[in-house]
Parts: C-alpha cells; sequence; structure tokens
C-alpha cells in the first residue's frame, strides 16, 4: 500500500493485522535431574572430598571416575603453584584425548590454599587456565578446616552451587 506521497507504508498495512498465536502448551511436565559429577583431585590435598560433601557428586580422590560414576568431571586444584601446574597438566590430557574414553571435562574448580589474595604469578596461571576451560573458584573456608562441612556453601561459590544443583 502507498501513502498519499507515493511513499510505502508499514508493512502492517501491506500484509495486514497479524494473528496472535496461539499458546503452545506444554506436552508434558519435565523430567530432568539435577547433574551428577566426579570430583577429580589432581594432586594430594586438592580437596575434592570436601568438595563432594559440601556440593554432592562423586569423590574420586585422585583416580579417574570407574563404571556407575558419573562421567562428568570437575578437576580439583589448590591455588598454590603446584596445584596450578597439576591441573593445567590433567587439562592437558583431556585435551591430547589421552583421558578414558567417555569422560567429560567440565570445569576445574580452584580451592584457596590459604586465606588472602593470590601473589600476581598465581593469578596470572589462574588467567590461563581461565582462558582454556570455565574455572570456578571456592575461597578459603575455616569452618572446613576444622571439619564442619554443614551448613550453606559460601556465597562466593554460588555458581558452583548451581551447576551442581546444590543452590
Amino acid at each position: 500500500m502507498r501513502t498519499t506521497d507515493g511513499q510505502r507504508g508499514p508493512e502492517i498495512w501491506i500484509r495486514g493485522p497479524v494473528a496472535t498465536p496461539d499458546p503452545v502448551p506444554m506436552p508434558y511436565a519435565s523430567t530432568a535431574t539435577p547433574r551428577r559429577f566426579s570430583w577429580v583431585a589432581t594432586h594430594g590435598g586438592a580437596g575434592s572430598s570436601t568438595l563432594a560433601t559440601v556440593y554432592g557428586g562423586h569423590d574420586c580422590g585422585r583416580e579417574w571416575p570407574g563404571p556407575g560414576a558419573p562421567p562428568s568431571v570437575l578437576l580439583v586444584a589448590r591455588t598454590h603453584a603446584a596445584g596450578l601446574e597439576s591441573v593445567l597438566r590433567t587439562v592437558d590430557v583431556f585435551r591430547c584425548g589421552e583421558a578414558p574414553r567417555g569422560l567429560d571435562l567440565d570445569a576445574v574448580v580452584l580451592v584457596a590454599d590459604a586465606p588472602g589474595r593470590l601473589p600476581r604469578p598465581l593469578v596470572q596461571r589462574v588467567r590461563m587456565i581461565e582462558s582454556v576451560i570455565d574455572v570456578y573458584r571456592v575461597p578459603w573456608v575455616t569452618d572446613w578446616r576444622l571439619g564442619d562441612l554443614g551448613g550453606s556453601p559460601p556465597r562466593e561459590t554460588a555458581a558452583l552451587s548451581r551447576l551442581t544443583s546444590r543452590g
């Protein structure tokens, strides 16, 4: 349709009014279950047992998930130099296809090795890891050190809680 000045009018005048679509009914309720993870420590003392207790999932310790364990892997390391190096080596195992078949590396979980900020060289290593895979950070939790794993996870770990369906 043309307006009085010869210009085309809005498309609604060309096609006519558009009917409102009927709402699409949901065929059935969602039956999705929370995803389960296997926590794999990249070095001794990484904290995989604590994380499995607090967030749920299967603690594999320093072993690969076995039959019956969830194939979705969360690698765990402390934020000290040796821990960050060990997680880089383990990520490389997945990158090179050397991890056991059927495992899916979902993310890395870095657990603070001490209260306070990381020194700059360690921050740079963390950024390197973050450039290749999702990283979740867990702060220093004094209660966990004392053996109290009850209560809510730290608020700084809200994204990890959502991932593991704990939050």
